[in-house]
């Protein structure tokens, strides 16, 4: 990777940051190739439990790089040229968001694919592709977490949510004060890698698997996603610690 994207892990948890706040971190070629090395590095690093995506500045992401995307007249963005997780990209560890200033765009996107939010009270979501023109095909998973009105008024008008708003409708987790977003984060991940961590990889894929399935059909393949946690030794270990009266030592097998 270059300069674009900063990878840090610290207690389980790696810390990516978006690093362009001179263009208020505008996706470019750059910061996308960055992207695509980042999530399978995170995924094969065995020292990092959950990652976070963040960014330098007062902005999260401004979108696209509209500058470049004007000098190479893009039309039709060619295949995998946003590497997304869950689309292109495959990450079974949790991902959080955490947002300050605008997410618009590929800012929204790139808070779209997280699995969960937090966002500082300065944080935008907005999916302005409207404004500019251009199209938004990568919104269509959104109708699975904002009502379709409200997805209809927001793809239309490019107006943005406020961070409490996204809140309020179930878009991000928690809001924050002015620049705590991280710290918000890191809180949550926390929570999170105290938890046995083959069964919050399988928590993911069970609600991933929901959203795209009917009702028998989920239930069905969610006895399939958890038939290793059941298998793991840590499946023992919960009990006996409880029993025990300690924290568990997880193993992640």
């Amino acid at each position: 990777m270059g300069n674009e994207l900063i990878y840090e892990v610290c207690d389980g948890i790696a810390v990516i940051t978006i690093n362009r706040p001179e263009r208020k971190n505008a996706l470019n070629s750059a910061l996308r190739q960055a992207m695509f090395e980042v999530w399978p590095r995170f995924e094969s690093d065995d020292t990092a439990h959950i990652a976070i995506l963040t960014a330098v500045g007062d902005t999260f992401c401004a979108g696209m790089d509209l500058v470049e995307a004007a000098n190479t007249q893009l039309r039709v963005p060619p295949k995998n040229f946003m590497p997304v997780i869950g689309d292109n990209i495959e990450v079974t560890k949790p991902v959080i968001a955490a947002v300050q200033g605008y997410a618009y765009a590929g800012g929204w996107l790139l808070s779209q694919m997280c699995d969960l939010c937090v966002a500082d009270d300065t944080a935008l979501f907005a999916i302005t592709e409207a404004r500019m023109g251009r199209g938004m095909p990568w919104a269509a998973p959104v109708i699975h977490m904002l009502p379709q009105r409200i997805l209809m008024e927001v793809a239309m008008t490019g107006d943005p949510l406020t961070a409490q708003r996204a809140y309020e409708l179930g878009y991000v987790n928690r809001v924050t004060a002015k620049g705590q977003a991280l710290q918000g984060a890191k809180e949550l991940a926390a929570r999170i890698i105290a938890n046995a961590p083959l069964t919050v990889r399988g928590a993911k894929e069970m609600v991933r698997m929901a959203t795209e399935m009917g009702r028998t059909a989920a239930l069905r393949a969610s006895l399939r996603a958890f038939d290793s946690v059941y298998l793991s030794e840590d499946a023992l270990e919960g009990p006996r610690a409880f029993r025990e009266k300690r924290k568990p030592q997880w193993k992640g097998k």
